[in-house]
């Protein structure tokens, strides 16, 4: 199996329509109801079904990597901790995003560096090839759809300023996101969320 995979281009962290599946999780439903729920009741608020589909399944394969009471906490806490639990969802989700943070953006923080140089992305992507040889074939494109949904990613995480300055800015995790990271033996998604401190 490959370590990396391109699949978190398809959206950034999406807490509305997170909150949406999740609650949709925590009702266990079966096909035709999850169906239902995506493209006759477009709990999503898409333009098309396929567009309600292809969301819903990143959502419900990023939000399966954690548990009912994440769902829970998703779908009735506050902004800050919804968004460091989909940060930690799109770790365990994605490699690419959480080797990025351990590797590049917690190797500039330690060395008391700004911001993300614009190197960084091909350079990190050249040391993920070593690991994994499919990222080589990877398009261009597609490099840089990844790019742009990581740094997305991190500003709404507030892990970046923004976008342009691409300016440092580490977070402190909620306490309620490190107790249940902690109690779920999470160590590779804590040390991607708080190294970087």
């Amino acid at each position: 199996m490959t370590r990396y995979n391109a699949e978190i281009s398809a959206g950034s962290l999406l807490p509305l329509e997170s909150r949406r599946i999740a609650t949709l999780l925590l009702s266990n439903p079966d096909p035709v109801a999850w169906q239902h729920a995506i493209e006759v009741e477009n709990i999503l608020q898409k333009k098309t079904p396929a567009t309600a589909r292809r969301q819903a399944r990143l959502l419900q394969r990023r939000l399966t990597t954690l548990d009912a009471q994440a769902w829970r906490m998703l779908a009735e806490r506050e902004s800050e901790v919804v968004i460091q639990l989909l940060l930690a969802a799109a770790v365990k989700h994605s490699q690419l995003l959480g080797d990025f943070m351990l590797r590049v953006y917690a190797d500039r923080q330690r060395r008391l560096e700004p911001a993300l140089a614009p190197l960084d992305w091909q350079d990190f992507l050249a040391e993920c090839a070593h690991h994994d040889p499919d990222v080589a074939d990877w398009s261009d494109s597609t490099k840089a759809k990844l790019r742009e949904v990581i740094v997305r990613i991190l500003v709404e995480s507030k892990y970046l300023e923004n976008s342009r300055s691409m300016k440092l800015t580490p977070q402190s995790l909620h306490p309620e996101v490190r107790r249940y990271l902690s109690d779920h033996d999470e160590t590779y998604v804590l040390d991607c969320l708080e190294r970087v401190k």
